[in-house]
């Protein structure tokens, strides 16, 4: 019975980088299983100019090994391209290029294998993954001393508009799918703050210039951009994440719930393209079909008879309802993790927090032994706005590895800040021990 070091599940970029950092070190062997037919991030939203809101860096590899064969400079030198991504003088990658540097890398990997889809999890001594070949149906047990779970986030509906109750009604996620139903449409309503909706509304404007309406509802009080200030990115560093993680688990609710504009805003020059766009329109023509609305609250959705919607929706300052007839409606109500069922079998072996969240270590485990089972963006609760950032995949992969190495396989930085976020050991012990002699 061959048994690897570590299995993980899902192949998404946060497990594919960790295949890539892995793939040359002989001292673990590794294999991973995908239901899906081959590696495609975000196809509904591969528009043609939109781009990644990191820096080229922030790819597979390159934060953990700058020298490593997977990296997006050496995919764009073994393309042909290098020289063009230099003189565009751009850190941002197109996100359909960013796609196809990780399909270039999942080509290149002989550990990943897709359409492969785990059915249960069960432990005795080891990790016994049952596995069925969708291409087959044939099933197959792998064991395996160490699980990486990086099975990563779904779409996200409220309850009243959940998938295959409206037709018309559907998730950003498949926007490019149902782009030529939308534009055939006369009105579209687009439901949400974040970069998603931002780019569907410009990509639609054109549209919308001949004649579609369109509206954009949003509940924050604004159209905010994503916070981008150097010394706020310092955020982003392993030494605020230990400060976040360290917090009790309602200090890090409270302070998480007022951090948007660090992960959920939209680029700065987007809203400056749109406003742009929707003034050169006005010179020719009184823009009155398109609606942009924050402050507004989507509260339900109702059927119409002739197979258009009504919203409810309320204006949250002025505590207001109101209504907005439309044909079709985007949501841009984002991703949240969902528990994969396979884990039932290994339950008792998982920590929980009294929220029955994951409760997850510093390392990143989150098994009773703190060595065994680890995740990738399921710690958002205990680890901050960082977990769905791609430029802090390849330093979580690095501690996964060296984790479970034993040993520094790849450098990890201790502290990037120049700020310091929180009162060090030694204050502390200074301010204990004047405490004694008051």
């Amino acid at each position: 019975m061959k048994t690897y070091d570590i299995i993980g599940i899902g192949i998404g970029p946060f497990n594919l980088g960790l295949a890539a950092l892995l793939q040359p070190v002989n001292k673990l062997n590794a294999v991973f299983f995908d239901q899906a037919p081959g590696f495609d991030w975000h196809p509904g939203l591969m528009l043609s100019n939109a781009t990644l809101q990191v820096p080229f860096m922030a790819d597979l590899v390159t934060m953990a090994d700058p020298t490593s064969t997977y990296s997006f400079l050496n995919y764009m030198k073994q393309a042909g391209k290098l020289y063009r991504f230099y003189i565009r003088e751009d850190f941002f990658m197109l996100r359909k290029e960013y796609n196809a540097y990780c399909k270039w890398v999942a080509e290149q990997l002989s550990s990943l294998k897709f359409s492969h889809k785990v059915v249960s999890i069960e432990y005795s001594g080891v990790y016994a993954v049952t596995v069925e070949n969708l291409l087959t149906n044939k099933t197959t047990v792998y064991h395996a001393q160490k699980l990486v779970l990086g099975t990563g986030t779904q779409p996200h509906l409220p309850e009243f508009a959940q998938k295959g109750i409206f037709p018309k009604v559907i998730h950003t996620s498949e926007y490019l799918s149902y782009k030529s139903s939308i534009c055939s449409h006369a009105s579209v309503s687009i439901i949400g703050s974040g970069q998603s909706a931002a780019e569907i509304f410009n990509d639609l404007l054109p549209v919308a210039a001949d004649g579609l309406q369109l509206n954009w509802f949003t509940r924050p009080d604004r159209f905010f951009p994503l916070e981008y200030s150097k010394l706020t990115l310092e955020l982003t560093s392993p030494e605020y994440v230990d400060y976040f993680h360290s917090m009790p688990a309602e200090g890090r609710k409270q302070l998480l719930s007022k951090q948007n504009p660090l992960f959920k805003g939209i680029n700065y020059d987007l809203i400056n393209q749109i406003f742009d766009t929707l003034y050169e329109m006005n010179v020719d023509q009184d823009v009155t079909n398109i609606q942009l609305r924050p402050n507004v609250q989507l509260d339900n959705i109702s059927a119409k008879a002739d197979g258009s919607y009504t919203l409810q929706l309320r204006q949250l300052q002025q505590e207001v309802s109101f209504t907005c007839d439309t044909d079709f409606v985007i949501l841009a109500t984002g991703y949240k993790y969902k528990e994969p069922a396979f884990i039932k079998g290994i339950s008792e072996r998982i920590c929980r927090t009294v929220d029955q969240l994951y409760d997850v270590q510093r390392n990143y485990t989150i098994d009773i032994n703190s060595d065994e089972i680890f995740v990738q963006n399921a710690e958002l609760h205990t680890h901050g706005f960082v977990t769905p950032d791609l430029g802090m995949g390849a330093y979580r992969n690095s501690c996964i590895i060296n984790a479970i190495a034993g040993e520094e396989i790849y450098k990890v930085e201790k502290r990037i800040a120049f700020q310091q976020f929180g009162v060090s050991e030694e204050e502390l012990a200074v301010t204990q021990h004047d405490k004694a002699y008051l």
